[in-house]
């Protein structure tokens, strides 16, 4: 004879210790949901309110909240934690990449330019090299072939492909990073001391 899952005995445990467990009485539950639609029809007037006296926050976009790719690069002590962020994500290159990039088109010698754009092929570009960014093969190509006689405009697709990765993947990590956020944090402090 198989043995009974519940027994007398152990039924009556369970019954005792369910008769000491508080159960929502239906008054309870009745006040709670009422309460719950009470506060879902505040938020509703709030946003009735805020929609037609719009306050500060709302007018503010996302760049007021979260600078630009273009205004971190601006400013000297976000690219600097811009810089950080990367080195510990293993892509510091890019950044390296883009301000290599920036010098290079304020070189005004001749002689300046080609040793210039030599070292930047040979440390970011080449397939051997140390720092390779990522690039297309065909972007790659048109450099190598420019080396011949190097313009100011002649890293500007590579450049532009290298800023559009770090804006686009890079850059909005960063900017939900801890590095980031005690950055923020140290200039609001600083702006109230």
């Amino acid at each position: 004879m198989p043995k009974r899952l519940f027994s007398k005995f152990r039924f009556n445990e369970i019954k005792d210790l369910m008769q000491n467990v508080k159960r929502p009485r239906r008054i309870d539950i009745v006040l709670n949901r009422r309460r719950h639609k009470k506060n879902i029809q505040c938020l509703m007037v709030q946003q009735v309110k805020e929609e037609a006296f719009p306050s500060k926050r709302s007018w503010q976009t996302d760049h007021d909240v979260h600078p630009t790719m273009e205004k971190l690069l601006q400013d000297k002590k976000c690219l600097a934690a811009f810089r950080t962020f990367l080195q510990s994500e293993f892509s510091e290159e890019n950044i390296d990449f883009w301000l290599a990039c920036e010098d290079f088109r304020s070189t005004a010698s001749v002689d300046d330019l080609r040793w210039k754009a030599e070292k930047i092929y040979q440390e970011f570009i080449e397939p051997t090299a140390c720092r390779e960014i990522n690039v297309d093969h065909h972007i790659k190509e048109k450099i190598k072939k420019s080396l011949e006689k190097p313009s100011l405009s002649c890293f500007d697709e590579a450049q532009r492909q290298v800023y559009l990765l770090m804006e686009r993947d890079s850059c909005p990590r960063f900017l939900h990073s801890q590095a980031y956020l005690s950055l923020k944090q140290k200039s609001r402090t600083l702006w109230y001391i």
